[in-house]
């Protein structure tokens, strides 16, 4: 199924990841409905550009202001979607809260420091605002037996680094895992292919910022003199090659997968992390590299 005149949804389209599935659907002649909650830069690292300004012309996108954790909201911009493009291809569910929205300004806490409040604010997003959006823009799918949904998940969803200090954001990614999974063989015999993509560490809006913080509380945590080093980030396009692959799948083809966007970056022939890599973390001495042991 080529990519161009598919109608693709794509939640948290403003900044960051969103922005480059925006630009790598359009630059594929798709047409886009991208929505946020906000529009306006936030001044941050990643962020310091207007990028509605960059594409409000374009005839192929639709920009809109969607919270996915309002059933109203939904239902609206699905309507004004439909009425402009008729018809919903793909759905990129990207838009999500992050720890340091929880836990400003470094993100970082200890599981039984958590508030079951805040748990249920992660959730709300990840989990029940991606349901929310699925239900509402897959009618069009259903009706005609076809598409493809995108769920934006993390690679610690598995426990893979529990000395992250990331509850509750890994458990919501867990659970929209296993969602999707359990939507993969539901949505089997309706044509519609549901997979996961597992971003890099990737350089995200306000992630300059946050990295400077963290590092001076490691410098308070570990006994003096200890060598800190910081994790590479990646580029926020890493995403986008995996992304259009999904798009063009169906139940027919490569569907109820859980996908590391680098490794298939890599086994692709699309390069490695020197290709993705944020150039500034890549060359620099306090950085850990994919080859060196992890602290």
């Amino acid at each position: 199924m080529a990519l161009k005149d598919l109608v693709v949804l794509v939640t948290g389209g403003a900044r960051g990841m969103g922005r480059e599935y925006v630009r790598g659907f359009l630059a594929q002649g798709a047409k886009v409905v991208a929505t946020d909650l906000s529009w306006i830069p936030s001044g941050y690292s990643g962020d310091d550009f207007a990028f509605d300004e960059e594409i409000r012309d374009n005839p192929n996108v639709h920009v809109d202001v969607m919270d996915i954790t309002v059933d109203y909201q939904v239902r609206s911009v699905y309507e004004r979607a439909m009425e402009r493009f008729g018809t919903m291809d793909v759905i990129i569910n990207n838009a999500g809260m992050r720890m340091r929205d929880l836990y400003p300004p470094h993100g970082v806490m200890t599981t039984l420091e958590t508030e079951p409040g805040e748990w249920e604010r992660m959730f709300a997003t990840h989990v029940f605002g991606t349901l929310r959006v699925i239900k509402q823009f897959s009618q069009p799918m259903l009706a005609k037996g076809r598409g493809s949904i995108i769920n934006v998940s993390s690679g610690g969803y598995n426990a893979s680094r529990p000395d992250s200090r990331e509850m509750p954001y890994q458990s919501a990614k867990a659970a929209l895992v296993t969602m999707t999974l359990y939507l993969a063989n539901e949505l089997k015999p309706r044509g519609i292919a549901a997979n996961i993509i597992l971003p890099g560490h990737t350089r995200t809006t306000g992630s300059d910022e946050m990295d400077v913080i963290k590092r001076e509380m490691r410098v308070r945590e570990l006994p003096a003199g200890t060598p800190i080093m910081r994790p590479l980030r990646y580029n926020p396009d890493n995403v986008v090659p995996l992304a259009l692959f999904l798009a063009e799948q169906d139940a027919e083809g490569v569907t109820g997968q859980v996908i590391d966007a680098l490794s298939w970056n890599q086994a692709h022939g699309l390069g490695g992390p020197e290709r993705w890599a944020y150039a500034e973390d890549w060359n620099a001495p306090d950085v850990r590299r994919p080859t060196e042991s992890h602290r």
